[in-house]
């Protein structure tokens, strides 16, 4: 099967080989995307897909991988670096769907991957292609999830995984995987928009094979995302698929994932995607509610607890509208307190989550509350991140020391302090009642 890199821009469409080192166009500047010609019976790929969920070779094992037809941009399989990624679950949450005002609300939860996040399904991919094009070094810049997992991948396939990261604006729970991991970490003194111009220089002067979501193989393994969330749903596409926006890789993944799925005929219609930003970085948003200004209007210094879309300049914002315009969805944005809310919510649902993966159902609430969303709508939600990836956000929560950036207070609204007793059988009892 053919596979070649294209350029995203219309006016432009440069093709180039699938085995080029390039993240931009060299000839306008724009993203680049992996296109196949796509030959396959939806039956086929359907009954294949299924039957390997029971098979114990290496690729089926991997929630991506098994999925491998859809993404063929490797020739030789044996560059596959795999955590047996994927595999997340889908679960019901009814306690959830009250709070948003729906009837029922499913979350697919990407915490269930190898390092705990999303990043995992992009990253085996961009690790595969790195092995394919002989590479030795692999970066990335992160506020965490993306530097976890390129290390264990990049670790796991024996290449050296240098991170980037926005000194003192990380969670210690993700630094602390890329440290276990062995990545170089390196601490600067900038925003995560700064240090991604700054890595781009660093990675053509030495040779070192870029990670973050601008390489269009992540975006393919991300892909898988919405294939498996398709298959496990026995191909019945929701109405809706809410997901947080930070740099925009997840919903220019989930979009073209979602448009070749209905051109393949493996699913009969598209689903519209609601992406929800933080409101101290809502660059896409902005832009979504006045598109007349034209110029996409980045954010300097954005700020939001949520780490994981603390991004004012996202670059996959052009594939991003094309995927939301072209399902007809929407974009929203919440505050800390919402966020902060949801989240505890989501908690006592028995499931949990990161900060940024509660903007979804902070956003839920709001578009069902504004009649954008139908209370009897069919709902995904893509919790992208684990309950443990920021404990001391949920710590601070629970016990009123939460502040929002700027330093105001976020109230501890489902609070569940813990409390300290004494080492009386009768006191105790007494206060379980």
């Amino acid at each position: 099967m053919q596979a070649e890199l294209i350029c995203f821009e219309q006016a432009c469409r440069a093709r180039y080989a699938i085995t080029d080192v390039l993240y931009n166009c060299p000839k306008c500047g724009g993203l680049l995307e992996a296109t196949y010609a796509f030959a396959h019976d939806a039956a086929d790929l359907k009954k294949l897909w299924r039957e390997r969920r029971m098979s114990n070779a290496r690729l089926d094992q991997s929630g991506v991988w098994r999925y491998r037809e859809f993404f063929p941009f490797l020739k030789d399989l044996e560059h596959v670096v795999t955590l047996r990624e994927g595999n997340t679950p889908v679960l019901d949450a009814p306690r959830a769907a009250r709070y948003a005002g729906l009837e029922r609300v499913a979350f697919k939860h990407q915490g269930y991957n190898p390092t705990g996040s999303f990043k995992d399904n992009g990253m085996t991919c961009g690790a595969s292609q790195a092995m394919a094009l002989g590479m030795t070094r692999v970066a990335c810049v992160s506020t965490g999830n993306t530097s976890a997992s390129m290390a264990a991948y990049a670790s796991a396939a024996g290449l050296q995984p240098i991170i980037f990261i926005p000194h003192g604006n990380i969670s210690y729970g993700k630094l602390a995987q890329a440290l276990e991991y062995g990545a170089k970490t390196l601490q600067v003194e900038a925003n995560f928009d700064q240090i991604l111009a700054l890595i781009r220089v660093l990675a053509e002067r030495l040779g070192i094979y870029l990670l973050n979501s601008i390489n269009p193989f992540r975006i393919e393994g991300q892909k898988s995302i919405m294939v498996e969330l398709m298959d496990q749903r026995d191909w019945q596409a929701p109405d809706w698929v809410v997901l947080p926006g930070g740099n925009l890789g997840n919903t220019s993944a989930f979009g073209k994932a979602l448009r070749e799925m209905k051109a393949l005929g493996l699913i009969d219609k598209l689903p519209k995607l609601a992406v929800v930003q933080a409101e101290g970085s809502a660059p896409f948003f902005d832009f979504m509610s006045r598109p007349e200004r034209g110029v996409f209007p980045a954010v300097e210094h954005p700020e939001t607890l949520a780490t994981a879309i603390k991004i004012g300049d996202p670059v996959s914002w052009p594939k991003a509208l094309l995927e939301v315009t072209t399902t007809e969805g929407v974009v929203e944005k919440v505050t800390e307190q919402e966020i902060a809310d949801a989240k505890a919510q989501i908690g006592l649902c028995g499931i949990g989550c990161e900060p940024a993966s509660a903007a979804t159902l902070a956003g839920i609430r709001k578009l069902t509350a504004a009649g954008v969303i139908d209370k009897s709508a069919d709902v995904v939600a893509v919790l992208t991140g684990n309950v443990l990836k920021d404990p001391d956000y949920i710590y601070k929560y629970h016990t009123g020391q939460l502040k929002a950036p700027g330093g105001s207070a976020i109230l501890s609204t489902y609070g569940n302090e813990p409390v300290v007793v004494p080492n009386d059988a009768d006191r105790i009892a007494a206060l379980l009642g």
